[in-house]
């Protein structure tokens, strides 16, 4: 099925794809927001993330409906995060090192063959969470690959002055493919079964790597320092910590991300223990943030810039903790969602500053380790939180955590905000340390 459905793609995809880059794209200035690359990386990235997205929540709302344990979505979290954390380092060096177009597109067909895998197991009628847990293993070392490369080869497809508008329409395609996989998602778990779930993510793998094969990547700098994996990672973690901007970032996301968990990881725990454990409920709770993420998307695409992202990532952080800590006490499963929607709103201001102020002050052949590191200490907050809250979300309620975590996210919003002052656009530049 697999194989039919990629010859098909080739055969019709690809001509409507280059019918509207040759048609609506015929400038071809570096200063064009939607370039025929800029298009296809969209398209191949998204098309990617909707099936692994489809996957991530059916292997999660597997788990909580077979289970309904905090310690069981404890290990799938791990599963899913550790080894990309593990990983993220050395990926990082290969990023800056080797040609992304072809790292990005190795890590997507290992993750669409051990996925393709593990479907096979399912079809012939074995269930085990364990090997759930092993593919998890497997697909979190190849995202762990491909995550430094996709964000440092956004600069070689955009121009520096569209990369806050090229984040912000990223945010939006990602935003729609997210309220929908939720629903499709739910609907096969619930209508079918986990196989086909799973070879749907195989079938989305493979149109996502044949169009990112269509995508001219120019010539960039590459990294020609260290002699060994090791002088790199080393002359990586110099760099990021000697820039104050990217030392202030690193901290602040230790933190937050670590206070994020209980909302990040706990929160379909909550709507099955409060408001009820039908799958629509789930569904629900997964579409409605993908809708404020969309509509925060889609903001971001018409403001086109952030004045100081400094000011906008501790702001974003801000309403995460009020959000969160209202979703603690929200009685009813409709003010939920309502609050819930509004916290979304403020994901893609948070990725985009982010992002963008990490492309535009760091080296290029250095950008690939940056993100690594960012990567690994954000990300790593994520498993030792769930290390403490999933414990804790079986012996007090999820809500209490919700409420405390979003109390100190909050301080750590404004204290992250006192430090704007060391940031001036214009006056920071890629070489600057402290």
């Amino acid at each position: 099925m697999a194989r039919y459905s990629a010859r098909a793609g080739r055969e019709f995809l690809f001509p409507v794809l280059i019918y509207i880059c040759g048609t609506t794209m015929k400038q071809k200035s570096n200063n064009a927001l939607f370039t025929p690359s800029v298009v296809l990386f969209l398209i191949s990235q998204n098309l990617s993330l909707f099936g692994s997205s489809v996957v991530g929540y059916a292997i999660i709302w597997y788990i909580t409906l077979e289970t309904s344990s905090g310690v069981f979505l404890m290990y799938a979290t791990l599963a899913q995060m550790v080894p990309h954390l593990l990983i993220s380092l050395s990926s990082g060096v290969w990023a800056d090192r080797y040609n992304r177009k072809h790292l990005i597109m190795l890590s997507d067909s290992f993750i669409a063959i051990a996925t393709l895998g593990l479907a096979l197991f399912y079809a012939t009628g074995a269930k085990s969470i364990t090997a759930l847990l092993a593919v998890s293993v497997v697909r979190s070392l190849g995202s762990g690959v491909q995550t430094p490369a996709v964000n440092a080869i956004i600069p070689q497809l955009v121009s520096e002055e569209h990369l806050v508008r090229i984040q912000g329409v990223n945010q939006s395609i990602n935003s729609v493919l997210l309220l929908l996989s939720p629903a499709v998602g739910g609907m096969m778990l619930g209508l079918f079964d986990l196989t086909w779930t799973l070879l749907l993510d195989v079938v989305t793998a493979v149109f996502a790597v044949v169009t990112f094969s269509f995508i001219k990547v120019g010539a960039r700098k590459r990294s020609e320092e260290g002699t060994s994996m090791i002088q790199d990672i080393k002359k990586g973690l110099s760099y990021t910590f000697n820039n104050v901007l990217l030392r202030n970032l690193l901290i602040c996301y230790g933190f937050s991300f670590f206070l994020i968990t209980p909302a990040a990881i706990l929160t379909p725990l909550l709507v099955e223990r409060s408001f009820g454990s039908e799958v629509w409920f789930l569904t629900a709770n997964e579409m409605v943030w993908t809708a404020g993420t969309l509509l925060g998307g889609l903001i971001i695409s018409l403001k086109g810039s952030f004045s100081n992202k400094v000011r906008a990532i501790a702001l974003s952080l801000v309403a995460f903790g009020v959000s969160f800590a209202l979703l603690g006490v929200a009685p009813t499963f409709l003010l939920y969602l309502i609050i819930l929607g509004l916290g979304g709103i403020f994901v893609p201001v948070l990725n985009s500053a982010e992002i963008v102020m990490i492309q535009e002050i760091t080296d290029e052949d250095k950008m690939g380790r940056v993100f690594s590191i960012v990567q690994l200490l954000s990300g790593s907050a994520i498993p030792l939180g769930i290390l403490l809250f999933g414990p804790l979300a079986d012996r007090v309620p999820v809500e209490w955590l919700l409420i405390i975590s979003g109390i100190l996210l909050v301080v750590v919003g404004l204290i992250y905000g006192s430090t704007q002052k060391t940031y001036q656009t214009g006056s920071v530049t890629k070489e600057s340390q402290s």
